[in-house]
Formats: structure tokens, sequence, C-alpha cells
């Protein structure tokens, strides 16, 4: 039975998505307080291996939880636990490959909202948030912006997969334990669950065939690589190969995030990457779709 942390920040409430077909979608919701009018979009948000919905809600600082600085400044944020963790991990105990997870997060946010929306992925959650703008394309889609994710591995495959270890922590978290504020290993533990052994017998497949995936997104999209990301490669030639692939989304942006390890929703950097994808978020309702690429 997967373990539920009861801590949340203020404003912050759980919710479960049926889905009819599949085990139960949960998850962790934050919205505008009562009286500040409707939301201004949709923040979709999902976790990398390893963690839980509660990454976007760090609680070793109050500067660190993008559910409370989003509904703070009049958005709604959704942050999910992927199908193999949360609660009904049990369920699906093996867990799912990137496209299985896209189809169903689809299916579980139908209906869920009829504004603008936004998909925010960290790590193997950016994976499954382009797999979902690319094929399942909620309703009101304006945007992916993903970080901790590229197409070309900066270590063997076999070692992702294994993820243990000092040199495994070194790359999630960084060089240095100053990245992040005190108490954010003690706080963290509530967030980390088991990775599935399907995604993680998957990496080498997306690093094979990602580029499949890349090629059909028609929103904007954006990467951001943290100064000391080292899960994937992400020099000059490697991203302009990886923004080559996404040939028909109408705009591509690449952001660096200084004073960062992978994990940068739980690190001091932490509001700086969470205002960024906002504003990003903004850029992309001030373009308001017509940019959008038909389809063929």
């Amino acid at each position: 039975m997967a373990v539920v942390s009861s801590r949340v920040s203020p404003g912050v409430r759980r919710v479960t998505l049926g889905t009819g077909r599949e085990a139960p979608v949960t998850g962790l919701l934050a919205e505008p307080e009562p009286g500040a009018g409707p939301a201004r979009a949709l923040v979709v948000a999902l976790h990398g291996g390893g963690m839980s919905a509660g990454y976007f809600d760090g609680q070793a600082h109050p500067d660190v939880s993008l559910l409370a600085l989003g509904s703070r400044l009049g958005y709604a944020v959704l942050a999910l636990d992927r199908p193999g963790y949360g609660p009904y991990a049990g369920l699906v105990p093996d867990g799912r490959g990137v496209g299985e997870q896209a189809r169903v997060l689809g299916r579980a946010l139908e209906g869920f909202t009829d504004g603008a929306v936004l998909l925010l992925g960290h790590s193997f959650g950016g994976k499954v948030a382009l797999a979902l703008a690319a094929e399942e394309r909620p309703h009101g889609l304006v945007g992916v912006d993903v970080s901790g994710v590229g197409h070309r591995p900066a270590v063997p495959v076999g070692r992702a997969a294994r993820r243990a270890g000092f040199a495994s922590r070194r790359l999630d978290w960084g060089p240095s334990f100053g990245l992040y504020p005190p108490g954010t290993f003690r706080a963290s533990r509530s967030v980390v669950a088991p990775m599935p052994r399907r995604e993680w017998e998957s990496v080498g497949g997306w690093a094979a065939g990602g580029a499949e995936v890349l090629g059909r997104v028609r929103v904007p999209v954006r990467f951001t690589f943290a100064e000391h990301e080292a899960w994937w490669r992400h020099g000059p030639e490697d991203v302009d190969d990886l923004t080559g692939r996404l040939a028909l989304a109408p705009r591509v942006q690449v952001d660096r995030l200084p004073g960062a390890g992978h994990n940068v929703s739980l690190g001091w950097a932490a509001r700086a990457y969470h205002l960024r994808v906002l504003a990003f978020l903004e850029e992309c309702l001030a373009a308001g779709g017509e940019r959008a690429v038909p389809e063929s």
C-alpha cells in the first residue's frame, strides 16, 4: 500500500478523478480563493519517476510549493499521481509505459475543465506530458512545459534504470545539498515512492522512440534544464537536435535554471522556476491558440 502524507499547504485539497475503466487517478488541487474570480487557467502537473503529486507541494519552505504559488496568483493547479503511484498504486503494481499513462490521464482529465490548460511535466512526467500533448491533446491545451527531460541520456541506460546509490542521489539532487532548503530531504520522504518496473524498463525506449512523440506535438513547448542537470545531455548540439524534432510546434523555448539540481521544484530555485512556468503560460494565453498548427 502506498503511503500518502497528510501534510499539504493551506488551500490544497486531495482529489480523485475516476476514469471508469482504470484505477482512479488521485492528486492535489489548489484553486484561487473564493471571491478571487475564476482561475485564469489550469496547470496539470505530472511528477517524475520515484516521486508523487506532493513533489509540486514541497513542504520544506513556503516558497517551494507550486500549488500554493499558482493558486495565490490566480491559477488552478492540479498535481496528479501518475498511474502506478498514489494510494491506488497497488492496482497497477508494475506501472505503465509512457503512451499508456498518457491515455489514462487523458481520459481522467475529460470534463475536468473547459478552460485553458498547460501541461507541466518533470523528468518521467515530462515524457508523459509530451505524449499527452501528442496523442490525447486535452481540451483547451495551450502549451507544454517540461523540466528534467531531454532526448539523449547522459548516463548509460542500465545505470539510469537502477537509480541506486550515492551517484544516483547526485544525479537527482545535484552536487550540493545547499541547493535545497533545510529539511528538504526529511520532508521529501512523504513524496518519494518506488519507481514501477515498467517505468525503469522503458528508459531506453524513450531515448530511441521519443523523437516520434516530439514530432507530433502541435502546441508551444518550453524545456528547462537545471544548471546541474546530469541525467540528460543538454549541450548546444543536443538542444539544437532536440528542438529540431518539434517541427509542428509553433514555438519552442529552452531555458536554463541556475543554482538548481534535477529536482528543480524542491530547491531554492523553485520559486523562480515556477514563476517562469506561469509566465510561459501567460505567453501561451496571449497567443490565443491562433498559432497552433492545424491537423493535416
